[in-house]
């Protein structure tokens, strides 16, 4: 049990406590995870992107389960189980990790059931390895039957020759994972799949009202590896479960295993895209005021009510910071303005330019026609949006409006420096940020769940536009971080592995302290040099260059670090080790929710390889995402775990209270943290900084222009 609240309440503490969700049609989890009878899957599939967490529980076992259907047919799943005294032999209970994913080939018709091939464990040590091959048919509209075939542990009960083997009599024989050990962690075993016996299974689902459902199956599934332990009483393959579903999206399920145990299960399921708190809870946009009485303005009586003087500048300036925006440049002439603005509260940049835009209508003399706002980042221009004042008041009470003006501006990339005659009130400037932090480290054999809490000081000072000078101390206060007492057995360069002596041997330490210059080299390009200690165990200097035409879906980017290795205690100190370490990287953002990265070059270790990522980012700035690294490491040298994979979730802060920030929560979860496959972490690369205020993304948050 301890393992299964570790994973789970870490997990919901991440999003925020108890969500809110739609209801959706009715459907019961496996002890799984996933969508299914009891043990046995299903054909069946979640609606497409929930997210979901399982917790099921049964005499020495726990497994605990993240599953997202990141396409409308294919959802995977990353398990967390606990077997008690699994390791009998040596004493040793097993923490145990692994992956799933599963296809639905056939949707459900009328005339034919839904068909699913599916892989579980492909990717862990293989105690639960296995594959299959099902179908599931409603009867009635409350009543489905599921059949279906499987392999591996899914034929450990009633198992026959494999039917693939009138294909290739190779597939008579299934090769030895070596399933219980951890020798082979985390290997994809391509060899082994649908191999060896078959097995058939099925079951049939009842769902009595819209909250309960009741199921009963035929598992193929004997659980040889824990009935050889003694950790189980296996008397029957019929498996018997409930399943209550709350209006919350919470499900509480019991079932009776093998003839002799009892479970239960608790699942959470929601869509990223149905916020915890319902939006607009922020300050509404300005109301758009007459023209004539902004005409009439005090700061417009002065001259022609034209030229910038210091009391339209001043006003300007309070209007714009009123709205969580910083004025950086600022012209204008008898027919257009030109203003540059830092967006310091939306998540949304659209957003930031209708908010700017009102503010200009309301403040500036009515004869300016043409508004020209840029978006900056750290004193750097990213993007241009020309619009006209007109539109603005035309548009306002148009149910369109925001796409409207949208088919009405022009976006284009922005000119390399600053225009204006503010930049001498925006700079310097200095700001400072004091408050707790939580630092979260999963799956350690002998602590499930690490963590530390403590105190974080953090200030950036910025003497010139692109310029900033950062720095953040922290003060651990309580935890268990610090507690590992396991040495590393690496046999590379132990540039990850050794994150148990950073936190043990130091006390106060300097987390970041860096310089850090941008700047606009030519059109569509960015560039960044960093140097100092760029993260808690490298320090070094950092150049990165960034290709981003404003209205491309592609972005191409490079590069280059030396990086040296800090001091355990986490003072200003460095140890003999030091590399070059730099990639190439191609992003790109398709036309739905998916982004792609992919970066090629050399890692920390000083090995060589390539780095896939892809997200699944919905429009509310909620992302779910799957990486993996491959490099000329072998899984022998690499070590648990094989290679560096593992699941990423990013949430918005405006996730969970409704109003607008751009501040958000992230959570990398890896199966283990190794030294093979690991990047410097260096704060502000271009892509995240920029992409955010370029065309395509910019046009795809436009429905909040106007809010």
């Amino acid at each position: 049990m301890r393992a299964s609240a570790c994973l789970l309440f870490g997990c919901l503490s991440m999003l925020g406590g108890p969500l809110v969700a739609t209801r959706g049609p009715a459907q019961t989890l496996t002890t799984y995870g996933s969508p299914g009878l009891i043990d046995m899957p299903t054909a069946e599939v979640f609606p497409d992107g929930t997210l979901a967490l399982t917790t099921a529980n049964f005499e020495n076992t726990s497994r605990n389960t993240l599953a997202f259907q990141f396409l409308p047919s294919v959802y995977g799943t990353f398990r967390y189980s606990f077997l008690r005294d699994f390791d009998s032999g040596v004493g040793l209970s097993r923490y145990d990790r692994s992956f799933d994913i599963h296809f639905q080939l056939r949707e459900e018709t009328a005339r034919g059931p839904a068909i699913a091939l599916g892989l579980r464990d492909f990717g862990g040590t293989g105690i639960y390895a296995s594959e299959y091959l099902v179908a599931t048919k409603h009867l009635a509209p409350s009543v489905s039957v599921t059949g279906g075939i499987g392999w591996g542990r899914l034929a450990g009960r009633g198992g026959h020759r494999n039917p693939l083997s009138v294909v290739d009599g190779r597939f008579d024989t299934r090769p030895d994972s070596n399933a219980g050990g951890i020798a082979t962690t985390g290997q994809l075993d391509f060899g082994n799949w649908f191999r060896g016996d078959a097995a058939f299974f099925g079951g049939v689902k009842w769902d009595v009202n819209s909250r309960l459902t009741l199921t009963a199956e035929y598992s193929s599934d004997d659980y040889a590896p824990e009935a050889q332990r003694g950790l189980i009483d296996v008397r029957s393959p019929i498996n018997l479960g409930a399943t209550y579903r709350f209006d919350n999206g919470v499900s509480l399920g019991g079932s009776y295993l093998n003839g002799s145990t009892l479970a239960l299960q608790l699942s959470y399921a929601f869509d990223p895209r149905k916020p915890k708190a319902p939006g607009g809870q922020g300050a509404a946009a300005p109301a758009l005021l007459p023209k004539e009485q902004v005409a009439l303005a005090s700061w417009n009586l002065p001259g022609d009510g034209i030229s910038p003087d210091s009391q339209v500048t001043a006003e300007l300036r309070r209007n714009l910071k009123g709205q969580g925006l910083r004025l950086i440049g600022f012209s204008q002439n008898k027919q257009r303005t030109d203003v540059t603005v830092e967006n310091l509260r939306y998540g949304a940049a659209a957003q930031a330019v209708g908010r700017t835009a009102r503010v200009l209508a309301n403040t500036l003399h009515p004869e300016i026609e043409t508004f020209v706002i840029t978006l900056a980042e750290d004193g750097v221009p990213i993007t241009t949006i020309t619009s006209q004042r007109d539109d603005l008041y035309a548009l306002e009470t148009d149910v369109d409006g925001a796409w409207r003006s949208l088919a009405r501006s022009q976006i284009t990339d922005a000119a390399p420096s600053i225009s204006g005659q503010d930049q001498a009130a925006a700079f310097p400037a200095f700001t400072y940020r004091f408050a707790p932090y939580t630092q979260l480290s999963f799956f350690d054999p002998a602590e499930p769940l690490r963590y530390e809490l403590g105190a974080q000081l953090e200030a950036d000072f910025q003497p010139a536009p692109g310029l900033t000078f950062s720095g953040q101390l922290r003060q651990p206060v309580i935890g268990n971080l610090d507690n590992d007492t396991r040495p590393s057995n690496s046999v590379l360069p132990r540039v990850r592995s050794d994150w148990g002596r950073y936190a043990a041997d130091s006390d106060l330490r300097l987390s970041h302290l860096t310089a850090d210059y941008q700047w606009r080299p030519h059109e569509d390009v960015f560039a960044r040099v960093t140097g100092g200690y760029l993260e808690q165990m490298f320090g070094g200097l950092s150049a990165e260059v960034l290709w981003f035409p404003v209205g491309s879906s592609l972005a191409l980017g490079a590069e280059l670090n030396y990086a040296k290795q800090r001091d355990f205690d986490g003072k200003l100190g460095f140890q003999d080790y030091d590399v070059m370490t730099g990639h190439a990287s191609v992003y790109y953002k398709t036309r739905g929710d998916y982004h792609v990265q992919v970066d090629m070059g050399r890692y920390l270790a000083g090995d060589w390889g390539t780095t896939l990522t892809v997200d699944r980012e919905f429009n509310n700035g909620f992302k779910v995402g799957a990486f993996a690294t491959m490099t000329d490491v072998s899984s022998a040298e690499f070590g648990e775990g094989s290679f560096d994979k593992g699941i990423r979730i990013e949430v918005p802060v405006s996730w969970f209270t409704g109003k607008p920030s751009r501040k958000k929560v992230t959570q990398v979860i890896r199966p283990v943290l190794r030294d093979g496959g690991a990047r410097l972490n260096v704060r502000n690369r271009l892509y995240e900084t920029v992409r955010d205020n370029r065309g395509r993304e910019l046009a795809a948050g436009w429905g909040r222009y106007a809010r």
